[in-house]
């Protein structure tokens, strides 16, 4: 490859509570998954995130979640088809207005945390979200795993689709990701995720967790920008990437 996209989830701090620094990262990637108020985020926090992605020419993502701010949106919820759909077009409907009076476009739609993860298999909860996105812009892109239900689902329904690997995330032999509740499921050396995103970038293959390397189909790479020494860790990146000769670039503009 010689252009890659790195993505992060953004616009998590809600009211006076603050989370990542979102300001220092969207120095540093292309995309940006902007929390759609269902997990984290809120009003203002978004308006903001959208300004400082505006300014930073990176693109933007409609980061939605199950309804779970208590749990940052990485519990398990049993939502009825019907009313996670309504769900979905209600946090895409939120960050397109917001974005409208901000004079940025949403261009993408990427999943967080336990819905990200549920969509990989259950075909009932991806059917929702793919819904979700059709019924309020079918010009949207979806941003997932490879070979998920909810991007097989898209494709067919004629979304586009892009798939993302992640620079801080354990796989398993298999090509998923490891449970964060496991021992090494997150990766916190900034020299080792700039290893493998640049591994990942010249091969297409990343360690798993059990060191064996697997094939990964990555349009995007994720940094988590909760994690900590997220920015030290973006920043290692696109270190590592310039000195391949790789630029940055959104999937969005391909």
């Amino acid at each position: 490859m010689t252009s890659i996209d790195i993505n992060s989830d953004m616009g998590e701090s809600f009211g006076r509570w603050r989370l990542g620094d979102d300001d220092s990262m969207l120095r540093l990637i292309s995309s940006a998954n902007i929390a759609c108020g269902f997990h984290a985020g809120d009003p203002s926090v978004m308006l903001h995130t959208l300004k400082g992605a505006q300014a930073h020419h990176v693109s933007i993502g409609a980061h939605v979640s199950y309804r779970d701010l208590a749990g940052f949106g990485r519990r398990a919820i049993d939502v009825p088809t019907d009313a996670l759909q309504a769900d979905v077009e209600y946090q895409i409907a939120a960050i397109q207005g917001l974005a409208r009076a901000t004079g940025v476009e949403v261009r993408y739609v990427k999943p967080h945390g336990a819905l990200y993860n549920r969509i990989v298999d259950d075909e009932e909860q991806a059917s929702a979200v793919v819904h979700g996105i059709l019924a309020i812009d079918p010009e949207l892109a979806l941003l997932t795993l490879p070979d998920s239900m909810v991007g097989t689902l898209a494709d067919r329904s004629g979304l586009r689709v892009f798939h993302e690997a992640f620079a801080d995330r354990a796989y398993t032999h298999e090509g998923h990701l490891v449970p964060r509740t496991q021992t090494g499921a997150v990766i916190t050396d900034p020299d080792r995720v700039a290893e493998r995103v640049s591994r990942l970038v010249s091969t297409g293959d990343i360690e798993a967790i059990d060191g064996s390397r697997i094939r990964v189909s990555a349009d995007s790479v994720c940094v988590h920008g909760d994690s900590p020494g997220a920015v030290t860790m973006a920043e290692s990146i696109h270190r590592r990437l310039s000195a391949d000769g790789i630029r940055l670039a959104s999937f969005t503009q391909r």
